[in-house]
């Protein structure tokens, strides 16, 4: 499996703006040099800074304010908003998930704490969904008023973004913007709400704990909204972590392990963690917000004709959406050792 590309020893995470997918009647020429610029990025770096999103600035407050509020809280008002373990929504305290698991790695458990809220299968009338994949959400609107509306308007702006990034996947990939459309119209998608919670300026942490451990993220396409405070860290080709500090009005967006299986890996589900977030050598306070584009849990993973051929053939067995999240998270929040993912942890190995 691929690593970032280094060029000249420094890993570059392009910036991409991508207001002509936006916009209907933008100019055919700008739309092409989009998809080739994200083309570029997915087989090199499989991280892109993306400009162009629409998201307001009053969004972005309004959001960070609810979830500070929330983080705010005791530990006793946050704990109510835990769910049962195999329901991927809801809080999770610090020190109760490891990342690495889900690469089949044993670590220290992860520093952040996290909320995470996605869609339901009342999202989605007439089919007959899961409903432990497509679970409920659970908003503390009684402690912080107003959180579901904040939230779910940036649910929704980032949805559109992920969105939006699907439908260049699908020119680049497949020649129509609606190439994934058959894989995603009824997307497990899950917004999660991270903070760095730690305990001061000068705690000494265990040896290899990080703020969130090694991973590849699952899904088709994350989008990730970030403080411009140092602590994600890429792993590059040349075997070394690489830290990138988000651009200003930028978000982040990377590629998952589905996206990197139905290329075949020609498109890259970097690994990538986030250290202790440390300024001039002190912890200091970081927020984050990943939304994950995940496809149908009845979609099948399966390496894409355009990506195999005689002497590039398949590297994975097919394997639906469902299954596949379903490993991941058994290691990340049920402590089990993934044994699928031996191609991505064998960079760090």
């Amino acid at each position: 499996m691929s690593s970032a590309a280094l060029r000249d020893g420094i890993l570059r995470v392009p910036v991409i703006d991508i207001a002509s997918f936006r916009m209907p009647y933008a100019d055919a020429a700008a739309r092409s040099e989009v998809v080739r610029q994200v083309d570029e990025a997915a087989r090199t770096v499989g991280f892109m800074q993306v400009t162009g999103h629409g998201i307001p600035a009053t969004t972005l407050s309004e959001f960070t304010g609810a979830t500070d509020a929330f983080f705010a809280l005791d530990a006793p008002a946050k704990a109510r908003y835990r769910c049962p373990p195999g329901i991927n929504r809801g809080y999770s305290p610090p020190k109760a998930e490891s990342l690495a698991n889900s690469l089949g790695l044993a670590t220290a458990a992860d520093l952040f704490e996290a909320i995470n809220v996605g869609t339901s299968a009342d999202d989605f009338p007439g089919l007959d969904l899961p409903e432990d994949v497509y679970a409920a959400n659970v908003y503390p609107n009684d402690e912080v008023p107003g959180f579901e509306a904040a939230v779910g308007e940036w649910f929704r702006a980032a949805g559109r973004v992920a969105r939006t990034m699907v439908k260049i996947f699908g020119v680049a990939l497949g020649g129509r913007e609606d190439y994934f459309e058959r894989f995603t119209d009824h997307s497990i998608d899950v917004l999660r709400m991270n903070n760095y919670r730690l305990p001061g300026p000068d705690t000494e942490l265990e040896a290899d704990q990080l703020g969130m451990g090694a991973h590849t993220d699952y899904g088709i396409v994350t989008v990730l909204w970030a403080d411009r405070v140092p602590g994600l860290e890429i792993h590059g080709a040349d075997g070394n972590w690489h830290p990138v500090l988000p651009a200003g009005g930028a978000l982040l967006v990377n590629l998952g392990d589905a996206t990197a299986r139905w290329t075949n890996e020609e498109w890259i589900s970097t690994l990538h963690r986030v250290a202790p977030p440390r300024v001039e050598g002190k912890l200091v306070p970081r927020r984050s917000a990943a939304y994950f584009h995940d496809g149908n849990v009845d979609a099948v993973i399966e390496c894409l004709p355009s990506c195999v051929s005689a002497d590039n053939p398949a590297r994975y067995e097919p394997v639906t959406v469902g299954a596949h999240l379903a490993a991941k998270l058994a290691g990340s929040r049920g402590g089990q050792l993934n044994p699928h993912a031996a191609r991505e942890a064998s960079r760090l190995r």
